[in-house]
């Protein structure tokens, strides 16, 4: 047989090793991932409660960062149980679990007493809970993103998630961050999320309503939009629409990053950037800018774990920073620049939350909530361990065998 009949044969079969080498290797992670969940047997402790802390900002609007689920569900609960006119609730997930049934009966009563509610989940992230539990009774308007939005699956508007998680009550407070609703992320995960008073409320209200109309669903009535109350410099929510391309999100952190002449501390529950973010954290590194990244040693996806880890090498011979977080989840989307700039929202630093989810993240200009995110930033700091190039470096060959076979799927995350 001649070369050049020869070498597509030869290329596929290449493939074919490849793709069996990384599954394979997913399989493998995956597996010891479960056993080491199954000796561990018990109980993840509890984190330490953490209280709100409030900051006014710019145009008479409050912020309020929570970084314990537990005293943030209590507080979405109360405005639950207080709204006198009208709820919208959109969350990723939602278990059946004692949170959830309380989110639930909340949402329940208040509509009995004459509340309109509007509740939007994602079906595939729901997938393991009970479809009874996810049935509300008829005066609940629900809207589920379903696990196909069109029969053009492979079409870049169609292959994302919908991984918002946005509360608002009455037009008057809203919430926005990385919290799913459950009982495990009540105590045993550390996220960050956010609580508006104020004009800037209507951002997070507009985000819902447009979700809402531009997704009709049989029975679904549409929701009129409020007037805007006008421009704020001070906060922005940037909204990543697939169905309309638009991922603006990835352009505020790469314009953010651009900015930097002091300092970049990020916090990501996965790190997977793509070309022009790492160029981009690479880059403030060279020009003097500190730049630390605080992500979980251990996530809940131990696959994403692996590819996160084919970057720290350039990263770390870059003199980035790179901190573990212990003992728990940290599930947290923030970031927060040179003392002046932070962002809280639901975006992770990967392709599919940046080029894929319908994701909103807000943007906010002031020194106040900046010098209070560096202090929750420091105070993981103490719950982490610092990542040496050194150690790295002496990290096992199977291990740099794994990364290397897994590198090729950052592309897909």
């Amino acid at each position: 047989m001649s070369l050049r009949w020869r070498t597509p044969r030869l290329l596929r079969q290449g493939l074919l090793a490849m793709l069996g080498a990384q599954l394979t290797a997913v399989v493998t992670l995956m597996g010891a991932d479960r056993v080491r969940r199954l000796l561990r047997g018990r109980k993840i402790p509890d984190l330490p409660p953490a209280d709100p802390v409030s900051h006014p900002v710019g145009d008479g609007s409050v912020a309020t960062t929570y970084t314990y689920g537990e005293i943030l569900f209590e507080d979405m609960l109360a405005a639950i149980e207080g709204a006198q006119r009208r709820i919208l609730l959109e969350t990723y997930i939602i278990k059946g679990d004692e949170m959830g049934r309380r989110f639930k009966q909340a949402l329940i009563d208040a509509a009995d007493r004459g509340v309109e509610v509007y509740v939007i989940f994602d079906q595939f992230a729901n997938l393991v809970v009970k479809r009874s539990f996810l049935k509300f009774p008829p005066p609940i308007n629900v809207l589920v993103y379903p696990i196909v939005s069109s029969w053009k699956v492979l079409s870049p508007r169609h292959i994302g998630r919908d991984h918002r998680k946005i509360l608002v009550v009455d037009d008057r407070v809203a919430y926005v961050g990385g919290y799913n609703i459950g009982s495990t992320y009540a105590t045993e995960w550390r996220d960050t999320h956010l609580r508006i008073e104020g004009p800037a409320v209507w951002d997070l209200d507009n985000a819902f309503v447009d979700f809402w109309n531009t997704h009709p669903r049989r029975n679904t009535p549409m929701i009129e939009q409020n007037p805007s109350t006008g421009w704020r410099p001070h906060i922005r929510a940037h909204r990543n629409v697939p169905r309309q391309l638009m991922f603006p999100i990835r352009g505020m952190y790469l314009e953010a990053i651009d900015r930097a002449h002091k300092s970049i501390d990020i916090t990501a529950a996965y790190f997977i950037p793509d070309r022009d973010i790492l160029a981009a954290l690479l880059d403030a590194k060279r020009r003097g800018v500190r730049v630390r990244i605080i992500v979980p040693r251990i996530s809940n996806h131990v696959v994403t774990d692996w590819l996160s880890r084919g970057f720290y090498g350039r990263l770390l011979r870059a003199g980035v920073e790179i901190y573990r977080y212990n003992d728990h989840m940290v599930h947290a989307k923030t970031a927060t620049i040179d003392g002046e700039w932070t962002t809280i929202g639901t975006a992770n630093i990967d392709r599919l939350s940046l080029l894929g989810n319908y994701e909103i993240n807000l943007e906010i200009l002031d020194q106040g909530l900046a010098a209070g995110m560096e202090q929750v930033f420091a105070d993981d700091c103490v719950k982490c361990e610092r990542l040496s190039l050194e150690d790295w470096m002496r990290r096992p060959f199977v291990a740099r065998v794994y990364e290397a076979l897994l590198k090729p799927l950052a592309l897909l995350l």
